[in-house]
């Protein structure tokens, strides 16, 4: 069950990627005033992968929660500290016993964290350190950035982080962004990656519930049965069709 589990995200993680990459194509050859670049088409990618950072078992999650593994020994070391730390400067009592307490909460915390929870645990650890590299850089869009690094995991999977209201947020840190490093068509680039992904989820029997929490409605194209073999079949073909789609319309732009 498992494996079958992780086999559904690759596959979907990957087809978000492809169809983030062809956005940032379309972007780069279409949008008026945006320069073609490696990089913006690589921000659209990571902007596609973005909304799913609400699963622990997502392609993105994985990459970014790349600490998870020191984290439960992070939590263990916490409490042989905290347990010397009271054995050598604490007199026997009140004190002593409170600090073994959490001592113990901290050991049994680290040996209990498995899979997803210490995913969600690097990723908040990650966010809380590039908002804070943020501050201390002046760099507002990376402060936000990491604040949605920290949060997203620990919400539903397609709330949230699958609403217009996030691809807004995601939009306005892209713009910030461009603001401040004076590259231009950041926030075009960020903000079409990440509403791909939405479209793309919106092809499933779930749906995207675009605007959550005001509405609670599902609005889906059910093409898509997620992790069967017809439904992978079916976004190699979407994904091979959104492609061959960009390149005809940036070559009738350019004149072949």
């Amino acid at each position: 069950m498992r494996s079958f589990i992780a086999i559904r995200f690759l596959v979907r993680g990957s087809s978000h990627l492809a169809i983030g990459l062809i956005t940032g194509v379309a972007v780069a050859g279409l949008a008026p005033g945006v320069p073609a670049s490696l990089a913006g088409v690589a921000l659209a990618g990571f902007s596609a992968l973005a909304p799913d950072l609400d699963h622990p078992e997502s392609r993105l999650s994985q990459r970014l929660g790349f600490a998870q593994h020191y984290v439960r020994w992070a939590f263990v070391a916490a409490a042989l500290v905290i347990g010397a730390y009271s054995y050598l400067h604490l007199h026997v009592g009140g004190g002593q016993r409170l600090y073994y307490l959490i001592a113990l909460g901290f050991g049994l915390l680290g040996a209990g964290l498995q899979g997803g929870s210490a995913r969600r645990l690097a990723l908040l650890f990650t966010g809380l350190g590039t908002g804070v590299a943020g501050l201390y850089a002046g760099q507002v869009w990376l402060s936000l950035l990491g604040a949605f690094i920290a949060l997203a995991p620990f919400t539903s999977h397609r709330s949230w982080t699958h609403t217009v209201w996030a691809t807004a947020f995601w939009t306005y840190v892209g713009y910030l962004a461009e603001h401040h490093l004076g590259w231009r068509g950041v926030a075009l680039f960020a903000g079409a990656g990440y509403a791909s992904h939405l479209v793309a989820d919106s092809l499933t029997k779930a749906g995207v519930r675009w605007l959550f929490p005001l509405l609670g409605y599902a609005f889906k194209i059910p093409l898509i049965r997620t992790g069967s073999p017809s439904g992978n079949l079916l976004e190699v073909g979407i994904c091979a069709g959104y492609a061959l789609l960009v390149l005809g319309l940036i070559m009738g732009k350019i004149g072949f």
